[in-house]
């Protein structure tokens, strides 16, 4: 899952940044309205974190250009006003969820992935296929009622095949969904990668390689 966090305290935008990649999230980090607006109208976002006192161009503006754009992305909205008009006015925007400051990481965390159930049909806070299990709100993943000890680009690779359900994902696309802005598009990263998650899942082989298309969870 994609996600951009816009957030002009660099150390607050970062701190977040790094607990959601522990998750298995790609992230992105834009530091001020503009450059955030310009990031989520060029890449295809799941959810957006959303500061509302930005610089550049308000939160309230990006929020309201995302809507009139049609843009798909859930929009957490943080701020730190807490007052119910403050919440009700940016639900009005468009708005998936809001969250006022301070907040704790658990709880941020927690909201990004209901939101990110909520983007494409409804699905369980538990996947399964056959003997696999994957608890994305604990970051658990289980074969057979054993625990699977996965890195978090390990658990995101899995996650993201296990939401296709079945469905082939290309390399470009696993890329895209689970390392960031920065990753090296002629990287092997994600071979490299899946060849991991399949010996630490061990037979059955329940990934596929579907040749010259990507990987899907084998029937």
């Amino acid at each position: 899952m994609r996600v951009l966090v816009v957030e002009d305290e660099p150390d607050l935008a970062q701190l977040v940044a790094r607990g959601l990649r522990r998750r298995g999230l790609a992230v992105d980090v834009a530091l001020d309205g503009a450059d955030g607006l310009r990031k989520a109208l060029v890449t295809d976002y799941e959810i957006v974190v959303l500061d509302r006192d930005l610089p550049s161009l308000h939160g309230d503006e990006v929020c309201r250009a995302l809507r009139e754009q049609g843009n798909a992305a859930k929009v957490l909205m943080l701020t730190a006003s807490a007052t119910i008009r403050d919440r009700v006015e940016g639900l009005e925007l468009g708005a998936d969820d809001y969250l006022p400051k301070p907040f704790a990481f658990a709880e941020l965390a927690a909201r990004v992935t209901a939101l990110g159930r909520r983007t494409g049909p409804l699905r369980p806070p538990v996947l399964r296929h056959g003997d696999l299990e994957l608890d994305e709100a604990c970051l658990r993943a289980l074969r057979g009622g054993r625990p699977i000890e996965l890195n978090n680009k390990e658990f995101g690779v899995l996650r993201e095949l296990m939401v296709a359900s079945g469905a082939v994902v290309s390399g470009e696309e696993l890329l895209r969904r689970v390392w960031d802005e920065h990753a090296d598009p002629f990287t092997n990263t994600v071979r490299v990668t899946v060849m991991r998650l399949r010996r630490k899942l061990g037979a059955p082989d329940p990934i596929e390689t579907v040749v010259g298309a990507g990987y899907r969870m084998a029937p």
